[in-house]
């Protein structure tokens, strides 16, 4: 159980904490993925808050530059709203001490004009415009479609 005096934006919190990822749309309306080394899926960038991330907004738009190489002066953020916030269990790491865990992913609309850039190689093996449609979750896919009607 987390107690409400927990830092819920420290990766150290469990069972679980909050996670900012981008959801990236590029001119044609595709949405960026990226090929995670650790689950080897296609997922959407984001990531951990650092402390020097004053919002959401801030630590999603981080994580997208550090993961895909997009420099952030080409990326206009949507808004400072989420437009989903999913929560899924994150496997243990030995390799990092980490016990299985929640993240609870404030996603959030972000545009650009920019192609992809040099991915980073230690979190990211490929990167990728993909279709509205290939996003995993329902829910993700009916908001994205909302917003970019």
């Amino acid at each position: 159980m987390i107690d409400v005096s927990d830092d819920l934006t420290s990766r150290k919190t469990l069972p679980g904490h909050i996670t900012a990822g981008a959801i990236l749309v590029g001119p044609d309306g595709r949405i960026l993925h990226i090929l995670h080394n650790a689950t080897q899926k296609w997922l959407l960038p984001g990531g951990h808050l650092e402390p020097s991330d004053n919002t959401l907004v801030q630590a999603a738009g981080r994580e997208l530059a550090e993961e895909t190489g997009i420099p952030p002066h080409v990326v206009t953020a949507h808004g400072e709203i989420p437009l989903h916030i999913d929560t899924h269990l994150i496997g243990a790491n030995p390799a990092k001490d980490e016990p299985a865990h929640h993240h609870s992913d404030f996603r959030l609309l972000f545009r650009t004009t920019a192609d992809i850039g040099e991915p980073q190689a230690e979190e990211v093996s490929d990167a990728a415009w993909r279709t509205v449609g290939a996003l995993h979750d329902e829910m993700s896919r009916e908001r994205v479609a909302h917003a970019l009607s």
